[in-house]
């Protein structure tokens, strides 16, 4: 059990991520860290958290979706039009509200200047990443599929392997986490000020479903779909 990676729990039941998050331990961009790692790194008892795991484990769940048993195109398709399709019809209300309380409440509580700056930022390069995802790397793993269910050849992409803009994501993905860490941080974990007005608080609650969906997101790539596929591309290449 000290050898499994944190990813690997939530891959295998979505519903651990919550015991990870009450723990502060990153599920999504570094979950290929090891319990052992993951609890020394954050100075836990590694025995409490188990225990918490084993007892979410043994819980029975009729609604808890494997999504290791779906076909990669089809896994692609879900992020692209749950998850993408999220990140766009939340960016630009987020960006507004934003921009709002800086000018309202900007006075009184500066940081919220920077908590604009980093969303911002994280609006700009979701922007651009989903597109790469969407207009390169999805598509290959369309062509993946169909090549393992055909048996046509697989023509190889002008990015070498699959691993390149894997590799490329999963990098991004680091970004992306460490810039909601400080919004996270900047907000006292989303909790508003006393003196919050109805807005400020529909922000931050806002945002706080906006880090946990892109966690959930980062999550399906960096531990089911981008593994996953990296192995599938070796299948199709090594003609088994």
């Amino acid at each position: 059990m000290e050898n499994k990676t944190v990813g690997s729990y939530v891959a295998e039941d979505f519903r651990t991520a919550a015991v990870f998050s009450r723990y502060g331990i990153d599920f999504c961009c570094k979950g290929g860290r090891t319990l052992t790692e993951a609890c020394e790194k954050k100075k836990l008892n590694q025995g409490d958290l188990e225990q918490e795991l084993e007892r979410v484990l043994a819980q029975k769940s009729d609604n808890s979706i494997d999504f290791r048993m779906w076909p990669l195109d089809l896994l692609a398709d879900y992020v692209q039009k749950t998850h993408h399709r999220y990140v766009e019809e939340k960016t630009p209300v987020l960006l507004q509200f934003l921009d709002k309380l800086c000018k309202v409440h900007g006075d009184r509580h500066p940081e919220l200047f920077r908590i604009h700056e980093l969303f911002v930022g994280c609006a700009q390069e979701l922007a651009q990443h989903m597109k790469k995802e969407e207009l390169m790397l999805f598509p290959f793993i369309r062509k993946m599929v169909d090549a393992s269910i055909t048996g046509r050849p697989l023509d190889q992409p002008h990015f070498g392997t699959v691993q390149n803009p894997v590799a490329m994501m999963m990098h991004e993905h680091d970004g992306e986490g460490e810039r909601f860490r400080e919004i996270a941080s900047l907000t006292d974990n989303y909790n508003p000020p006393a003196d919050a007005c109805n807005t400020y608080r529909v922000t931050f609650a806002m945002l706080k479903e906006f880090e946990e969906d892109l966690h959930k997101h980062i999550h399906l790539e960096n531990n089911i779909l981008f593994p996953a596929s990296v192995e599938l591309e070796k299948k199709i290449m090594s003609g088994n």
